[in-house]
């Protein structure tokens, strides 16, 4: 038994899921850190940032315009995920998981950024998983060619602990018996969702 073919329908099913990435990404939060030693909070030992899954870790690289003097060579180091125990001073070691490298201080369009995305699965090689309630730790270490940098780090704890089934439950239940404007103004910075998906539907419309 055959069925009759739309040959609209793959060119739909693409823009639609383009169109779930864009809004995904346009929800999610970015959280931006400009990594070289003038950066106080990271040369401290208290700097730390609080996301959530889906969330971005933005990391830009120290930069030099071209007309900007320059007191010392330019900056350029190597990022390293690595454990706690590492974290306390910035030490190379064989457990440490490199991220990426800052070694274009003269990009012509301002620093280069790069992106890590807080997510609990990945299909990229390159990508790293994350888990709600677990810490992670970011060091840097110049370059062979650059400049003896102070250690520079950041603490990254990804929100929330898992709850268990009766937990799951018992929140459950008490949502029942919250009026639906307290749930909203529980959460005054965080923006619905509900109007953007509320345009999908439109968009089906107009390419269908």
């Amino acid at each position: 038994m055959s069925f009759p073919r739309c040959p609209g329908a793959p060119n739909v099913l693409t823009l639609l899921v383009l169109l779930i990435h864009v809004l995904s990404s346009a929800l999610a939060k970015r959280h931006v850190v400009y990594w070289n030693s003038t950066n106080t909070r990271l040369t401290g030992d208290d700097y730390s940032v609080q996301v959530d899954l889906n969330d971005y870790l933005d990391i830009l690289c120290p930069h030099y315009p071209p007309d900007s003097p320059l007191q010392g060579p330019p900056e350029t180091l190597a990022l390293y995920l690595v454990a706690e125990s590492q974290f306390r001073g910035c030490q190379e070691t064989k457990g440490a998981i490199k991220r990426w490298e800052c070694n274009s201080p003269h990009a012509p369009f301002g620093p280069v950024r790069f992106s890590e995305k807080i997510q609990r699965f990945t299909p990229f090689s390159l990508g790293f998983e994350f888990l709600p309630g677990h810490h992670y730790y970011y060091s840097s270490l110049s370059t062979d060619d650059g400049p003896p940098l102070p250690c520079m780090k950041l603490k990254v704890t990804v929100c929330c602990t898992t709850t268990t089934t009766r937990q799951k439950q018992e929140t459950s239940k008490g949502r029942n018996e919250i009026d639906t404007t307290e749930s909203s103004a529980a959460h005054p910075g965080r923006s619905s969702s509900l109007p953007l998906l509320s345009l999908i539907p439109l968009f089906l419309v107009l390419f269908v």
